[in-house]
Parts: structure tokens; C-alpha cells; sequence
């Protein structure tokens, strides 16, 4: 599934698509959502904004088109009138002038007001958006030392969407490899310095994988990977996806645990287990 990262990326570009002039066409798959089609013609997208996973396309008469790509869902850019050659499921086409975005084989697409977009059952449940709103290194320390998060695994905590919304499964391996932390401890078990560090990881790493289309590797050790003729996959990461690959910091191999029911890398010597 894609993370917050990709998911911030592909509203960026829907949004430069259906920026500037009123919506010319509308489609809807869903027999809920097929009565608004007809009544956004003429409206303008005013902007797009992500939560988490979620996209939220914002038009100018209050409406906000609800969509979340799940494992399968995906964004196509094409001109209007010029479908692109797919076999998966339209849900949504949005028009404007001559050109046009499509969402296909999304399954959890919804119409609601900005007024009530807050009460939707998933973004109720989110943590803070690193990439849409303004949180900072000690707004994340402040959660890790919450009551609420304390006592939680790391490994587990940082899938959780409550606690910050948009990570994922390599962002989790990553964040973790950075800060020098095992997925076991917890942040009570941490010092302040420690905190800190792995609050900043979350914020900093999260941002340069918005910024840089995926990779989350430091620039040094991306050249060190080439040169060693890793793969370009392995290439983008620290940890994830290396096991058995030396550890860019220490050269011992990373491994790969199960945690959450979903892969984990880490380096035991520079992670060392509580």
C-alpha cells in the first residue's frame, strides 16, 4: 500500500491536473455518488489535501470528494476525451478543459461536506498529518511520552494511524534504523535525547521521502549501494528490504523479523535488543 508520501506526491499532480478552470465533466461509478455528478460542472477544485492515506479533493461550494487507494486504488492523468488503455475499474473522472483525472479500482470513495469531513470514520481515528500540517519535532516527542503511547511497542506504534497518519511498512524499518532504536523498546524505555531523535527521524525522513520520490537512504550510502551493484529497491533504502546486505554503518547483515504480522528490517548491532 502506498504511504503518506506517495499518496501527498499524487495530490499534488491531481491538483496541478484539475487546477485552474470549471469542471467540464464528471463520472462516478458509485450509485451514491452519480446524483453529484451533474452538479459539479461548472465548480472549480479548489485544492487537494491528503490525511494520512487519504485524499480529500476540495471543490468551491463546500463539497469534498472523499478517496482512499487502499492496496489497489490509483490516480491516471490523461488528456480529456483520452482514456488511457487499462484494464482496471473507473471509479471517478474529473474533467477539466482538455484535461482530465481518473481514479481507478479505489473502493472507498465518499461525497462529503467540509463542515462534516472531520467525522469521517477513518480521519476521526488519525493521529496528526506530518505532510499537511504543521507538526513539529516536539509536538511527536510530546505524543511519544503521552500516557496513550508510552507503553507501546515501537514497531507496532508506528503503523498505528492515530499515533502520526501516513507511515507505513518501509517508513516504520527506516525511522527506526536512523534513530538506532529496536523495535521492541518502548518510549517509556527512552531517554529524552532518545525521544528527540526518534522524533525527529519521523518528521525528517517522512519529508525527505515527499521530497525525493521514495528514496529514504542517505545520499552517501545511495553512491556506496551502486557501487557495490545493489539493486536500485535496495539502493532507496537504509534497511528495508537489505536483509542480508551489510549494514551501510557497521557491516554486519540486516535482518528481517515479522512484527505486526508485516516484514521489519534492522541492523542487530547498530539496534541492539533491549
Amino acid at each position: 500500500m502506498p504511504e503518506g508520501p506517495e499518496i501527498r506526491r499524487a495530490a499534488d499532480l491531481v491538483q496541478q491536473q484539475l487546477a485552474g478552470g470549471p469542471v467540464d465533466e464528471a463520472w462516478f461509478a458509485f450509485a451514491d455518488l452519480k446524483p453529484h455528478a451533474e452538479t459539479l460542472i461548472g465548480r472549480r477544485v479548489e485544492r487537494v489535501e491528503t490525511r494520512g492515506k487519504a485524499m480529500l479533493t476540495r471543490f468551491d461550494d463546500g463539497r469534498v470528494l472523499y478517496s482512499h487507494n487502499q492496496l489497489y486504488g490509483l490516480w491516471k492523468l490523461h488528456p480529456a476525451g483520452a482514456p488511457p488503455d487499462t484494464g482496471r475499474s473507473l471509479r471517478v473522472r474529473l474533467e477539466v478543459g482538455d484535461r482530465a483525472a481518473s481514479l481507478y479500482s479505489a473502493s472507498d470513495v465518499s461525497m462529503w461536506r467540509d463542515a462534516t469531513i472531520e467525522k469521517h470514520p477513518f480521519l476521526a481515528r488519525l493521529g496528526p498529518d506530518l505532510l499537511s500540517e504543521a507538526v513539529t519535532v516536539k509536538d511527536i516527542a510530546e505524543r511519544l511520552a503521552s500516557k496513550r503511547f508510552a507503553r507501546r511497542g515501537l514497531g507496532g506504534m508506528l503503523l498505528d494511524q492515530s499515533f502520526v497518519a501516513g507511515l507505513g511498512n518501509y517508513l516504520r524499518s527506516e525511522i527506526l534504523f536512523f534513530a538506532g532504536l529496536h523495535y521492541r523498546l518502548r518510549p517509556q524505555d527512552l531517554g529524552d535525547d532518545e525521544r528527540q531523535r526518534l522524533a525527529r527521524y519521523i518528521l525528517e525522513l517522512t519529508w525527505q521521502t515527499y521530497r525525493s520520490a521514495g528514496t529514504t537512504n542517505a545520499p552517501e550510502w545511495v553512491v556506496k549501494a551502486k557501487a557495490q551493484g545493489e539493486a536500485q529497491r535496495q539502493q532507496r533504502f537504509a534497511a528495508f528490504e537489505r536483509e542480508g546486505f551489510g549494514c551501510h554503518r557497521c557491516a554486519t547483515p540486516i535482518e528481517r523479523v515479522s512484527v505486526g504480522s508485516r516484514r521489519l528490517y534492522f541492523c542487530p548491532r547498530c539496534q541492539p535488543s533491549p
